[in-house]
């Protein structure tokens, strides 16, 4: 069976390699890619360029991949002292990239940033920055390092039946969180201090985003169930 095309938003950043390199630059943690394409699905990197639904239409699923804090006047806040590594181009890429694949009909998964870009979409808010809400760095503990803290799924949810479980630790970075919630935007996860850790559509039954970093882990569940998804999108058409 040929595998299911998956794209996975990219990051347009100023980027150093080789001995002399140093330009703007298109690219992705490797991660997310041997995380797709252990999956057995067939990854793509979508750049933050116009024309979303041209690229979507080609896909069976979409990831909106982690990386730096939405503009605060797409939710109507001004930005805060904290917020960091706008990208005005990838924030129109991604939310049209989410919104021709609902319109599509393909399943999404959202990691971190994109699951606040899913909130977001919805017309939900975000805290711009969890210590002043929570009054601890547990959601982002040493710069640049994965550290796991402890997740509760909500029972009989779809989240659940795709992990297998409801009590999990996870690996995560963020400074940002959901604070009110969009149209249709259920939560699936909370950490102990309240903060939403996972969310659906619940029109949507193959949207799921999580705040944490999947690609990270050791469990493959999510980009087991995505792939999956992805695969009865592809049959049906």
């Amino acid at each position: 069976m040929t595998r299911p095309i998956i794209g996975i938003s990219a990051y347009a950043e100023q980027a150093r390699w080789g001995e002399a390199w140093d330009l703007p630059a298109t690219l992705l943690p490797q991660a997310y890619v041997d995380s797709v394409a252990a999956a057995g699905a067939a990854p793509v990197l979508l750049p933050s360029v116009d024309g979303a639904e041209d690229t979507v239409a080609r896909l069976d699923g979409l990831v909106l991949a982690g990386g730096g804090d939405i503009d605060p006047a797409r939710y109507g806040a001004d930005a805060a002292e904290r917020t960091a590594g706008v990208r005005t181009a990838r924030d129109s890429a991604e939310f049209a990239q989410l919104a021709a694949a609902l319109e599509r009909g393909i399943p999404v998964l959202g990691i971190c940033r994109g699951m606040q870009v899913m909130n977001v979409a919805r017309g939900g808010t975000l805290h711009q920055h969890l210590p002043d809400v929570v009054r601890s760095e547990v959601h982002r503990q040493r710069l640049a390092v994965f550290d796991p803290h402890p997740v509760k799924v909500a029972p009989n949810s779809p989240l659940a039946r795709v992990l297998g479980r409801t009590v999990l630790d996870v690996p995560t970075y963020h400074h940002q969180g959901l604070a009110e919630l969009g149209r249709d935007v259920a939560p699936l996860a909370w950490t102990d201090d309240g903060i939403v850790e996972a969310i659906a559509y619940t029109d949507r039954p193959q949207v799921i985003g999580v705040q944490w970093h999947p690609e990270m882990g050791d469990d493959p569940s999510l980009f087991a169930w995505l792939a999956e998804q992805a695969r009865d999108a592809a049959s049906r058409r």
